[in-house]
Parts: C-alpha cells; structure tokens; sequence
C-alpha cells in the first residue's frame, strides 16, 4: 500500500489572505486508487487547533454551557446565539493548560481535573483546525466569577447552568447546533459518565 505522502505532490501554493488567520489555496497531484494522478485545487483555512471542555456535576445532573453570538452562524440564517461548551484555541498552549484557562475565562469555574476524551477534525474538507475534548466535574464552590469571557476580544458570553436531560433534549429540538457541544454531550450520555460511581 502506498504512503498517503507519496500520493500527494503540491505543484502550487497560494496565500488569498492572512488577516484573521490564513487562507490558502494550493494546487497538487493526488494519485488516485486507480493509478491515475489527477490535479486538484483546494482552499485551506488554517486557524491553529482547539480545545472544547464540558462541565459537569454528577450529584446534581447537570452540565454548564454558555450562550453567546456567531457572526457566521447568523449570516447563514440563524439567529447566531449558539449554545456551546467553553472551547477555544490553543495559542501555543497545550489543549490542557488551554482549556483550564479558557473554561475559567468563559464560565467562571476554576475547575481542578478536566479529563481529554477524544480529538476530532471538526471540518476536515477546508479547515485544519484539530479540536481536543475535555470533561471537566464541577462543584458550586470552584466558581470564582462570573465569567462571560474577554471582553477586548469580543467576547460577550451567558453562562448556562442546564439538567443533562435538558441539554440532550435542546439538540433534539434544534436549540443546540453546535457540532463539539453536541458530541460531548451525546459522549457524557453515551458512556454513563453522570452516573454515580460505585
């Protein structure tokens, strides 16, 4: 079998913008299965990677989010107030010592053990961006603030503070879209994770 690397020769590279972050295009050979080398053309948008962390209190049942507005969500006909687990990009930063600082940022809770789950490509066909998921347990009294994220950056966010069963069925009524808070949610329901250890 042949290296996916040995499949691939890039003829050209293309920057169309470096302002928010880098878009690309580039122009390679990909050798297909059938032995035939075909040109293709695709644009990358390179964001760095993330990480995606949902709270949980297991004696309570219920799980923190928070609510806050996506430009891009909004020009493609919702209303853009997305329901989401703290998330956000690692700046250099491990996914761990990132996301403890970015759930802290967002939600308000200093949260001690957060515990990675899985990785996944959220939009592998033109974004590069590697998401790494976090469970984290909370307790009332690691709540150090009110969180809401930063405000120079634009942040603006609502802490939620939802029943599981209520979380799982927003993604049943569409009221939640976003694709890492429904995949930790459906995680947490899938494997148990609410329920009291013995």
């Amino acid at each position: 079998m042949i290296a996916t690397k040995d499949r691939v020769r890039i003829v050209e590279t293309r920057v169309l913008s470096d302002d928010w972050y880098l878009l690309k295009k580039t122009t390679f050979d990909y050798l297909r299965r059938d032995g035939v080398w075909q040109r293709q053309s695709r644009e990358t948008y390179d964001r760095g990677d993330g990480a995606a962390i949902l709270l949980f209190n297991r004696q309570a049942q219920t799980v923190v989010l928070t609510r806050q507005f996506r430009f891009p969500a909004f020009v493609n006909g919702h209303d853009g107030m997305l329901i989401e687990a703290a998330a956000g990009l690692l700046d250099n930063a491990s996914p761990e010592e990132r996301i403890r600082a970015e759930v802290e940022e967002e939600t308000g809770y200093r949260v001690q053990n957060v515990q990675k789950v899985f990785e996944a490509y959220m939009s592998p066909g033109s974004v590069t961006e590697k998401l790494h998921f976090f469970l984290g347990e909370y307790r009332a009294a690691d709540r150090i603030d009110g969180g809401g994220g930063v405000e120079a950056e634009g942040e603006d966010l609502e802490v939620l503070e939802l029943p599981l069963e209520q979380a799982l069925q927003a993604i049943r009524r569409g009221t939640i879209v976003d694709a890492k808070t429904i995949m930790l949610l459906q995680y947490v329901a899938l494997n148990r994770t609410l329920e009291e250890t013995p």
